[in-house]
């Protein structure tokens, strides 16, 4: 690993920052307690809701760990596409007994007052999704003695993170759960997404900075192969989302390895941004009709997703998941951790035992 992420954590494994109540402070401290490096994430929450948090986890942990952004979004949903896809939802909403959430409910997400929180009252580290922040902001962290690392699934975008400033890029893979973290949203480049080991190699070459490779990453031997591509740590999710300590509601956490979840597909059916979830009910029937138009079907379908997740209907739900999801283990989090770091070993090990054997 690079010497700053090493300060960070033993292995070489972040786990990723699931937002919606999936990564709570118990899930990041018991990560970072175990040698990793956990995460928080701020999207959807207020900015006093993430300090609250960051709060939480430092009387959890004296360990590092890290809080995850998402940048505000420019305007280019076309109000017609989502009033008519609010149309095609009244069906769901009222087989839940609930409203439709209000599309218009901000853009940001809190983004500036969030920042200088964490200006205020640094972190080891802060990630950022959907975008590149300013050189100004990058720099400003670093100045407060924080790493920083944006998302990026080109390797174009890797070059505009170079250029921002930044300490590191995750590459996510296509195989990654929840939502893709591009730059711009595209409609046009829908299902054109690089897989991960093709995007690090590509990344490596394109950028000097240190890879973190994030998508569909479940054992240590994973772990071994994108360090072998030149990755210096790996980010995993879906892995995380099994544990009990993982906020992520009991009927997402048994539809990972329940048979009748057999796939997973990049959709905009919850959202209006492509992310990846295992195919249910509400993905079948919404996604192919859903517009380009975040976070306003995110605002949209909050209360829809919120009704399923009290009836414990996981065929309403935005069940985010990997393409690894089949290999997901109830185990607790910081067991999880040094499971991946005992498999990572012997996969080193082996690795390094059959190269001395040429």
């Amino acid at each position: 690993m690079s010497s700053a992420l090493t300060d960070l954590c033993r292995f070489p494994i972040v786990q990723a920052p699931m937002a919606g109540g999936v990564s709570v402070p118990q899930l990041a401290a018991a990560v970072s307690g175990a040698g990793g490096l956990g995460f928080l994430a701020a999207g959807y929450k207020t900015a006093d809701g993430m300090y609250q948090e960051i709060k939480q986890l430092r009387g959890l942990t004296g360990r590092p760990f890290g809080v995850n952004l998402f940048m505000p979004q420019p305007e280019h949903a076309e109000s017609g596409a989502v009033d008519l896809y609010a149309h095609q939802l009244a069906g769901e909403a009222a087989w839940y007994g609930t409203e439709l959430g209000d599309p218009d409910s901000g853009r940001d997400d809190g983004y500036d007052a969030k920042l200088a929180v964490l200006l205020d009252n640094p972190v080891a580290a802060v990630s950022f999704h959907f975008g590149v922040p300013t050189p100004e902001a990058l720099d400003s962290l670093r100045r407060a003695g924080t790493f920083t690392l944006v998302t990026a699934t080109t390797a174009e975008e890797a070059r505009a993170v170079e250029r921002a400033g930044a300490d590191a890029v995750i590459a996510q893979g296509v195989e990654a759960g929840g939502h893709q973290g591009t730059h711009r949203d595209v409609p046009e480049n829908d299902g054109a997404g690089i897989g991960l080991l093709a995007l690090v190699a590509q990344v490596r070459e394109a950028v000097s900075l240190p890879v973190v490779a994030a998508g569909g990453i479940m054992r240590g031997s994973q772990i071994a192969a994108v360090l072998a591509a030149g990755a210096v740590a790996a980010q995993l999710g879906t892995a995380f989302l099994a544990t009990p300590e993982s906020g992520a509601a009991a009927p997402h956490k048994q539809a990972l390895t329940d048979p009748l979840f057999t796939r997973t597909e990049l959709t905009r059916a919850f959202s209006g941004r492509p992310a990846r979830g295992l195919v249910n009910r509400f993905l079948r029937e919404h996604g192919p009709y859903a517009p380009a138009a975040y976070p306003e079907v995110h605002h949209l379908t909050a209360p829809l997703r919120k009704a399923a997740a009290r009836t414990g209907d996981a065929q309403g739900m935005a069940l985010w998941a990997g393409q690894g999801h089949r290999l997901a283990r109830e185990l607790p989090a910081a067991r999880l951790v040094e499971v991946l770091a005992e498999e990572l070993a012997a996969a080193s090990t082996a690795l390094s035992a059959k190269e001395e054997g040429r």
